[in-house]
């Protein structure tokens, strides 16, 4: 009898994976942050990454991260959860897991929040001293919302495209 494989990969390694070839997507030179939002019954529901919203030229926005507001990249680039969660058109997102590459902004927890997602994996906790993920965290823990550093594996997946 041939037995099945025994080096799969793991849920959180496929979707973090996705996450992460969902950020490759990002133009913004400094960081690319992927999300993917997955159903209690492990579906893909819905990816995205951080850029400008549909119908800004990549060319004619800035990328900058320091200088005048209007010359940085930050009042206009959405992020990979608001992005995730806009592009979902199946209905209601109540009771998903959004795996993300970054821990989610203030801005984006409260999209989360909104959006019903339960669940919010991450991998990267850069700016967890900042205030924006300590309010995150924060409410997060007052609404219920799970969340929890995905653990690495160090898999190597090679993809030739």
């Amino acid at each position: 009898m041939v037995q099945k494989r025994q080096d799969y990969i793991t849920w959180d390694e496929y979707f973090m994976g996705v996450a992460y070839l969902s950020a490759k997507r990002s133009k913004d030179p400094n960081t690319q942050v992927g999300s993917c939002i997955v159903s209690s019954d492990h579906k893909i529901l819905s990816m995205g990454y951080n850029g400008l919203p549909r119908g800004c030229s990549d060319d004619m926005f800035p990328w900058s991260r320091e200088g005048q507001p209007l010359m940085t990249k930050y009042p206009f680039v959405t992020h990979s959860e608001l992005n995730a969660i806009l592009n979902y058109r199946g209905g209601s997102l109540e009771g998903a897991t959004i795996y993300v590459t970054l821990f989610p902004c203030n801005e984006c927890a409260k999209a989360i929040i909104q959006a019903g997602i339960r669940t919010v994996v991450y991998d990267s906790d850069k700016y967890a001293d900042s205030d924006a993920t300590v309010a995150s965290k924060r409410m997060f823990d007052a609404t219920g919302v799970r969340y929890y550093q995905y653990t690495r594996t160090g898999r190597k997946i090679e993809l030739e495209l």
